[in-house]
């Protein structure tokens, strides 16, 4: 996700001055480290001592970096590993004076090295772009296809789905209008006529629309696999064959749509180092993305459990906890297991790496971390963990929430709606004379209308709407701040759709209609979820009985 060019602006400016801040505390950084080495005396306090300076050492280690002083990072990683093999060898107690020498004539090679370095504030580079909402219009469809009716038919379906659709009957026309605008979605066939050949090698050589910057799919007679790979080679997010299944294209539009229209991934960083968390989540803010800083991790399930982080991005040595007992805590808690956890720190020891990982995490990251690496490391681990979420409590035909997450959406959306003094409203749907379908089309064409419908709701309800598939044929809609009469309006836009779309099976076309109850908090303000639910079902009942295709609330009744 983008941030606007002002916003843009402003973090750029702000992590430029964080590396500068940084360098200018350098020199009492070292000065510490120097201070501390001065204090080795062959003492029973030495190991002390030495403990402290490979906790400073692997701090700079992990920082350095990331700030833009490389040579100052291996440097100290360098140091560090020495200190540590000192101390597992036990040298500080019996050859302090050497000890001493030698880390003195190091840490003079560290303040050199940060002498000859000049900062690199530009290491980062912030993505700018307007604001993305892409729900806040009309999405524009390009089809490219040379069969006049199946793109007439295409059209008028895609269309009933709420598109605006402009075809091209070849690719030079496309090619054309790609000079005046930009599309938000590209839809092509795979064969053109001989003058054009295969689209994607012509694409390959004329690398104008490939430019729009927009998801593209293809539709194809051919499931070859050289086709396929031409496309995928291409960056096709979608490869459907003819006879196109008009919903399954409509319902991977949906999903690439839901992606762009995703909310920011949610970080949490768990590190005692304030100012390289801050960098941190400065850059995370950059990327689009959620994040808030912990340095102290006695509050940890407090934080998690106000922030409800999609990701625990965690060092693995901090003062008085390490990075595996915080991973332990959190994994106590059964509704965070699977909460993603990766450690980020300078620790090299690929056993200690292994050891820790063992005990909670999913991966190790290594300080210092370039800034475009630690964005993607996160937005790929947290939309992987987004997915795997969904197959759990979403249902695999229409990718709505299961009966039970639905009820529990709905639940707490109630008391939320309650504790705001807000409205919700709820609404259940169910398509009309469904069992006709089956007994006349097949569960298989049946399976087509459901993931429609399904399809028509993540597409016509608002962002902060939540649906999911209660059972069959059946569906419940909560929706936040939102009272009767704005209910029975979109309800209302989203039944003369459903009905709009055209079915087809071998050579037969029909169509479907759907029947809803709705209820909400006003007319029912002491009812809890459930509640709320049976009342929708008894206004959804009078829908039924009082001719279908229509909306019924329960204050009609």
């Amino acid at each position: 996700m983008a941030v606007n060019k002002l916003l843009a602006d402003v973090l750029a400016e702000r992590l430029a001055q964080m590396r500068q801040e940084y360098q200018a505390r350098l020199p009492a950084a070292l000065t510490s480290l120097v201070s501390l080495a001065d204090g080795l005396n062959g003492s029973e306090n030495d190991p002390v001592i030495l403990e402290d300076l490979q906790h400073q050492l692997h701090k700079l280690a992990g920082s350095g970096g990331t700030f833009g002083f490389d040579n100052l990072s291996v440097r100290a990683r360098a140091l560090e590993v020495k200190i540590k093999q000192w101390l597992v060898e036990g040298h500080a107690l019996d050859a302090h004076a050497s000890v001493r020498k030698t880390l003195n004539h190091d840490l003079m090679v560290l303040g050199e090295v940060l002498l000859m370095q000049p900062l690199d504030i530009n290491r980062m580079t912030v993505q700018s772009a307007e604001p993305d909402d892409i729900y806040s219009k009309s999405l524009l469809i390009w089809l490219v296809e040379d069969d006049l009716n199946l793109a007439g038919q295409l059209r008028r379906q895609l269309e009933s789905f709420g598109y605006i659709v402009c075809h091209f009957s070849s690719i030079s026309e496309a090619e054309a209008a790609a000079q005046m605008e930009r599309p938000d979605m590209l839809i092509m066939d795979v064969m053109f006529p001989l003058q054009e050949e295969n689209a994607t090698e012509v694409l390959s050589m004329r690398p104008t629309l490939r430019g729009l910057g927009c998801p593209l799919l293809f539709i194809s007679a051919n499931d070859d696999f050289a086709s396929r790979a031409r496309a995928a080679r291409l960056g096709a997010e979608g490869y459907f064959l003819k006879p196109l299944d008009v919903p399954r294209l409509v319902n991977r539009m949906a999903q690439i749509f839901d992606q762009k229209r995703a909310p920011p991934q949610r970080v949490l960083i768990v590190d005692d180092d304030v100012e390289l968390a801050a960098h941190y989540q400065l850059v995370l803010l950059a990327a689009g993305m959620s994040a808030v800083v912990l340095d102290d991790p006695q509050d940890i399930i407090e934080t998690v459990a106000t922030v409800r982080p999609e990701l625990v991005l965690m060092d693995l040595h901090m003062p008085n906890f390490t990075g595996p007992e915080l991973a332990g805590v959190i994994r106590q808690h059964e509704h965070w297991v699977g909460m993603p956890i990766v450690y980020l720190s300078a620790e090299t020891d690929v056993n200690l790496q292994n050891d820790a990982m063992s005990r909670g995490a999913d991966d190790f990251l290594t300080k210092p971390i370039s800034d475009a690496q630690l964005v993607a490391a996160v937005r790929v681990r947290v939309d992987r963990a987004r997915q795997l979420d969904a197959q759990i409590s979403k249902d695999s035909l229409t990718g709505l929430l299961k009966h039970a997450s639905i009820k529990e959406s709905l639940e707490l959306e109630v008391q939320r709606a309650r504790r705001v003094k807000k409205t919700v409203s709820v609404a259940m749907l169910d398509i009309d004379h469904f069992k006709s379908v089956n007994d006349t089309y097949g569960h298989a064409v049946g399976d087509v209308v459901i993931s429609a419908i399904a399809m028509l709701l993540r597409q016509r309800l608002r962002q902060s709407d939540i649906v999911g598939r209660y059972g069959g044929e059946e569906f419940v809609a909560v929706l936040p701040e939102c009272d009767v009469a704005d209910a029975r309006t979109l309800l209302d836009d989203i039944r003369e759709r459903f009905a709009a779309v055209e079915f087809s099976h071998n050579g037969q076309t029909f169509t479907c209609t759907l029947s809803a109850g709705l209820a909400t908090s006003m007319q029912h303000p002491q009812a809890n979820g459930t509640e709320l639910l049976v009342n929708a079902d008894e206004a959804l009942y009078a829908a039924k009985h009082g001719g279908r295709n229509q909306v019924r609330a329960s204050e009609d009744i």
